[in-house]
């Protein structure tokens, strides 16, 4: 629990570092996740971090409230938050996530690795959750890195993205109400220090590249026209055109982007 709570840590800081450096009218600037502007990923980065919180915390409570609050549909649970605090000044926001994440760090820091928490699907393991956190944070800090100009860069932390986008291969099919293929694809990932991961060793349909760009396309944060994946065999380009790794409804995903 140790490794991913301190990957976790610095996924945090490489944002925090970013947001802090940005002028307060930035905080308004349109993500490429229309309509949602820097505010609103921050903001929700902060509410879910919260909840992760209350989900390892307090389970019985944590599914008590989030049966209450859908109520009003998933839509509004998403939107409340933020809709609350585009009232805020931006340091409020950024001083609100701060808040939660470091809570957050201290609940899995105390954790057992094996202990199952609830979430909004099944219930995972809370190393799991912490690697979702990982994935939200490092995924929504790429729409803010889009939006102001800057480049996120890549860390071999993305390799615990890149493993969570494996195991979601069903998931991306059954979320979308289709019957997931019974092979699987072989992937293997280069990380920016040199180090490679290899799945699924030894099937016919293949995905080879960067893992960052691996971690692009299953977050639903680039076409995968857009990158440098070598996808080979009809599997991998059926996967490739629906993968995600969140949770929730089926995303829309990313557009190309169009030729100069």
């Amino acid at each position: 629990m140790r490794e991913i709570v301190n990957d976790l840590a610095a996924q945090h800081d490489q944002l925090d570092r970013l947001l802090a450096s940005i002028p307060p009218e930035d905080w308004d600037r349109p993500t490429p996740a229309v309509p949602w502007t820097v505010r609103d990923q921050v903001a929700h980065l902060a509410f879910f971090d919260e909840m992760a919180v209350v989900s390892v915390a307090d389970p019985g409570h944590f599914m008590a409230r989030v049966s209450a609050d859908l109520a009003d549909g998933l839509e509004e649970y998403v939107e409340a938050p933020l809709r609350h605090a585009r009232s805020w000044e931006a340091s409020a926001v950024l001083d609100w996530w701060r808040r939660a994440r470091g809570e957050l760090l201290q609940v899995f820091s105390a954790a057992d690795p094996k202990l199952r928490v609830p979430w909004y699907g099944p219930p995972m393991k809370a190393h799991s959750s912490a690697v979702a956190r990982l994935m939200e944070t490092w995924a929504h800090g790429q729409d803010v890195f889009d939006a102001v100009g800057r480049t996120q860069e890549p860390t071999d932390r993305l390799f615990h993205v890149a493993e969570l986008g494996v195991k979601t291969f069903r998931f991306s099919y059954e979320n979308r109400g289709l019957t997931a293929p019974e092979g699987r694809v072989h992937v293997a990932l280069s990380g920016p220090s040199g180090d490679t991961r290899v799945w699924n060793e030894g099937h016919p349909d293949s995905i080879t590249g960067p893992v960052e760009d691996f971690c692009l396309v299953v977050t639903q944060r680039r076409h995968v026209s857009d990158t440098a994946l070598v996808v080979s065999g009809p599997v991998a380009e059926e996967w490739m055109a629906i993968a995600q790794v969140f949770a929730g409804p089926p995303g829309p995903g990313r557009d190309p982007v169009a030729p100069d």
